[in-house]
């Protein structure tokens, strides 16, 4: 998903707004981690991009998405470019220290 979400909205208010795009985002991920897994992959990895456009977007972790964008609309942006791509992953096993 590459998308540029807007931030303010005539009719809602900014913190509505704001769970509208991080309710987009989960549901998009839900969807992503749904699909059938190949062969040898153990779980569906994200690269994901955050910031105010494409240009400036800085490699976020999945996990820290949200506050990103919420510290982008409590700059003062106006609209959040969010990229997020699937990939998959494999798990690395723990190495034994004694």
């Amino acid at each position: 998903m590459k998308k540029q979400f807007p931030l303010t909205h005539p009719k809602k208010q900014p913190a509505r707004q704001l769970e509208a795009v991080k309710a987009e985002i989960s549901k998009y991920l839900k969807r992503e981690r749904k699909k059938p897994l190949p062969e040898g992959v153990d779980f569906w990895d994200f690269d994901c991009r955050c910031g105010p456009d494409e240009a400036a977007a800085e490699p976020v972790h999945v996990a820290e998405l949200p506050k990103q964008i919420e510290a982008l609309q409590a700059g003062g942006t106006m609209e959040c470019y969010v990229e997020i791509l699937a990939k998959p992953g494999k798990r690395a096993k723990k190495s034994e220290s004694s």
